[in-house]
């Protein structure tokens, strides 16, 4: 990739100031403005839409801003952004989970596994006086990703975060058109995942509690549909090479052992602080299960999935809210509900 600059794009010499929205001890949101002197890595990006995650609901008690899964435009550029790439004014640009990767670290300059990157910096735990909630906000150029032209910005927050986090397990396993995949759930992850597996040649089987989903699941290109509620067993599914698990609370897993293929990978998608039912080392050694946690994937595979996404036409299913105080407490109250379908998405005022 050529690293050339436009003349015409500003580098930035000052400080920016922004609204955004913050959390607070009572939960309640706080409109706040922030002031970021730009960095030589960075740019100031306007932002345009935002997904509502369901990490976002964690940090609402925290005093700090709120979301990570921004799109918007830059405006101005860092001193050093156009030696090191070719990020210019004007390009519409999406973020994440990790705000920052050093980029000599062992993991990022020769495995190329930039989330386990011995300096990164993340949503939580840095840059706390800014957040996708918001208007604008200055961004490292090692975690910002280009939106193809063919994706929508109100469509891009939520690949690069959730749509991110199931493309890892599928682009990572070395699985192979034909396989059996299964998907747990059919919301804001597994709709996604479902999408991802159909358009790379595999048979998504999806699993759900009842069959209330199931011409949902059809559509987005799953095979078939198992309901699952009041079931001891899965006796007659056909054996399952990958499984992916993408509900809000981990499943009892003793129910499906019995219909994975000897050396399954499982990948627990689920943020739970509750343990997994069913493992034990004889899952293990007897079946040489490979349990794998995943989370976002890294710089270079988020690259590759948003240009499959663009040609494959991968999209969430969205729902769209105003980005002000009402709104951002409808998206997190409906998401807190279980009545999202199947993903939030914040418009900044025009």
């Amino acid at each position: 990739m050529e690293c050339k600059r436009d003349d015409r794009s500003p580098i930035s010499t000052v400080g920016i100031e922004f609204p955004f929205f913050k959390g607070s001890k009572n939960g309640g949101l706080v409109e706040a403005t922030g002031h970021l002197d730009l960095g030589p890595t960075q740019v100031s990006v306007t932002i345009t839409h935002c997904g509502v995650c369901g990490t976002d609901e964690h940090f609402r008690r925290v005093d700090q801003g709120l979301s990570h899964e921004g799109t918007g435009t830059i405006v101005e550029l860092g001193s050093s952004v156009h030696v090191i790439s070719d990020f210019q004014v004007g390009d519409r640009v999406g973020m994440g989970w990790f705000h920052r990767f050093c980029g000599y670290c062992n993991f990022c300059g020769q495995t190329g596994r930039q989330t386990l990157c011995v300096n990164r910096s993340s949503y939580g735990s840095a840059d706390q006086d800014q957040g996708c909630f918001g208007s604008a906000l200055a961004w490292d150029i090692s975690a910002l990703y280009k939106i193809p032209e063919s994706i929508a910005s109100e469509d891009a927050g939520p690949l690069v975060c959730g749509g991110a986090t199931v493309w890892t397990p599928l682009y990572d396993s070395g699985v192979k058109p034909g396989a059996r995949v299964g998907v747990i759930g059919i919301g804001g992850l597994g709709h996604m995942a479902i999408q991802f597996a159909s358009k790379m040649g595999l048979e998504v089987v999806v699993f759900s509690n009842t069959e209330s989903k199931k011409q949902e699941a059809l559509g987005f290109g799953a095979s078939e549909l198992h309901a699952t509620q009041s079931r001891e067993s899965l006796k007659g599914v056909k054996p399952i090479d990958i499984f992916m698990i993408t509900t809000s609370v981990n499943p009892k897993m003793s129910l499906y052992y019995p219909i994975l293929v000897h050396a399954a990978k499982v990948y627990p998608l689920t943020v739970s602080m509750e343990n997994r039912d069913g493992v034990s080392p004889m899952n293990l050694i007897n079946d040489s299960f490979v349990i794998v946690d995943s989370g976002v994937a890294a710089t270079a595979s988020i690259r590759v999935m948003l240009e499959f996404a663009a040609r494959h036409k991968v999209r969430p299913q969205i729902e769209k809210f105003p980005m002000t105080v009402t709104g951002i407490n409808d998206a997190m109250q409906k998401l807190r509900d279980g009545k999202m379908r199947y993903r939030g998405v914040l418009v900044a005022p025009q």
